[in-house]
């Protein structure tokens, strides 16, 4: 039996488990069909993020940012063309940190954009 990944959708939380020889194959979550290594930037609630960040076998990479912010929206395009160029290694998200406010206090995060690995 071939190795297995594990990853959380991004969209619904849901765990997924994918062949790691299927992963360049367009792998989508069991549960809301959404694709898991899409070479995006995800845009994440409360809940898929501390899913993701618990349970994820490969490197996730994750912005905090607000939209209020000008250093943000500068960082954002090559955001997500690191993310289009890395889509096999690594996945990419964003957290509104406006929005959700208590990853900010949990995290204690003081300044941003801040990226976390």
């Amino acid at each position: 039996m071939a190795d297995s990944v594990r990853l959380a959708c991004l969209e619904c939380g849901q765990a997924n488990r994918v062949p790691a020889d299927k992963m360049d194959a367009g792998p989508k979550c069991a549960k809301c069909g959404a694709a898991l290594m899409a070479g995006d930037v995800a845009a994440v609630n409360l809940r898929s993020h501390d899913k993701a960040v618990q349970s994820d076998e490969i490197p996730l990479i994750l912005d905090y940012w607000a939209p209020w912010c000008g250093p943000c929206r500068t960082m954002a395009p090559e955001f997500a063309k690191a993310a289009q160029n890395l889509r096999l290694k690594t996945r990419f998200a964003k957290i509104d940190t406006e929005q959700f406010p208590a990853i900010s206090q949990r995290l204690q995060i003081r300044g941003i954009p801040l990226l976390i690995l």
